[in-house]
């Protein structure tokens, strides 16, 4: 479906409130690897016969979820994005997208960069002090995805830092199926898995990881 201009917005408020995550259509990339479908009708019908919520309690997942999931995505374009949207045009000075670029390529780099450093090199490398931790080459094909890879013997796992706020809930936060997908292939070609750690003040956030690094490090060597 060619959805034109219209397609920005649509991505924008899905994204926005979690309306394509896991929790809400399922793992698909999962199911359509499971089916292996030769035409859409195939993985139509194989998706809503298989299809769950990705949560506690699983729900079955039914054309009619799938239509209240639009008419929620409809509700929020046009009740808050829309809105805030208009402020925001009628608002926006030339000083802002200045200011924005300015602050996008040099002080949010800059923090990025010392985030990434402190979490791998304060925490990780410390924690794992018998683990080579590195940046990941730029030319490696899952170089969006992996910001640093660790290496035990021919093995490779990778990691990915988060930042958080002190008022973000990265508890519910869930991998976007292209990102999930990437991780899988990276795991295939390197044998390792990708974990994502979350940044709080260049400190790690989700401390459970490191237990589940621990897992990893202890299943490749």
């Amino acid at each position: 479906m060619d959805f034109g201009k219209k397609e920005k917005v649509l991505n924008y408020a899905c994204q926005t409130y979690q309306l394509s995550r896991p929790n809400k259509v399922g793992v698909v990339m999962a199911l359509i690897r499971e089916c292996q479908p030769q035409t859409i009708k195939e993985w139509e019908k194989w998706y809503f016969e298989n299809a769950h919520t990705e949560a506690k309690t699983k729900i079955k997942i039914t054309k009619e979820s799938l239509d209240e999931l639009g008419e929620r995505l409809y509700e929020k374009i046009t009740e808050v994005v829309i809105p805030e949207w208009q402020t925001a045009f009628t608002q926006l000075t030339l000083q802002d997208c200045i200011d924005y670029i300015y602050n996008l390529t040099i002080n949010r780099t800059f923090d990025g960069f010392i985030r990434e450093k402190s979490v791998v090199n304060d925490g990780l490398a410390k924690i794992f002090p018998d683990i080579e931790f590195e940046e990941s080459d730029p030319e490696l094909d899952h170089a969006g995805d992996i910001d640093y890879i660790a290496r035990i013997g021919s093995k490779v796992f990778g990691i990915q830092i988060k930042p958080v706020t002190s008022k973000a809930n990265f508890g519910s936060y869930s991998a976007t199926e292209r990102m999930k997908a990437s991780f899988a292939d990276f795991e295939s070609k390197f044998g390792g898995k990708v974990f994502i750690v979350f940044s709080l003040d260049g400190e790690i956030a989700n401390k459970e990881v490191i237990f589940e690094i621990e897992k990893e490090i202890s299943r490749l060597g």
